[in-house]
């Protein structure tokens, strides 16, 4: 009998010692967690912050600003642009010429200005 009551004695005190070892695990893993949750919130707004900066750097008028300004560029136009053939030969710009008039028709003139007087 009394090897039976210090073999359940044993059994008691190991489980109390296992209860103990996972309250302090399940304390340590919940504290734990609740740091990650903390740093998943600060690196959320971090990352929204970094959104909405993105956003206002990529804006098409400062984009042009800085590349006339930094780059030098310029915006394109007839006179500078070049065509490029498949084998390698370069079209110059052919600028177009301004619409003339059908044939036989004469150019419409200005007509003058009506104006009314409001009295």
């Amino acid at each position: 009998m009394v090897r039976l009551n210090l073999l359940l004695l044993m059994a008691v005190l190991a489980s109390a010692i296992f209860l103990v070892h996972t309250q302090y695990d399940s304390r340590r893993l919940f504290t734990e967690l609740h740091r990650e949750q903390q740093e998943t919130r600060r690196l959320e707004l971090d990352r929204d912050r970094l959104e909405v900066e993105k956003r206002a750097q990529s804006t098409p008028l400062r984009v042009e600003r800085l590349a006339k300004e930094q780059l030098k560029m310029r915006t394109t136009t007839p006179a500078i642009t070049q065509y490029v053939r498949a084998d390698g030969t370069v079209i110059p710009a052919v600028v177009a010429p301004p619409p003339a008039a059908p044939a036989g028709r004469p150019a419409p003139a200005a007509a003058p200005a009506n104006r009314r007087s409001t009295q």
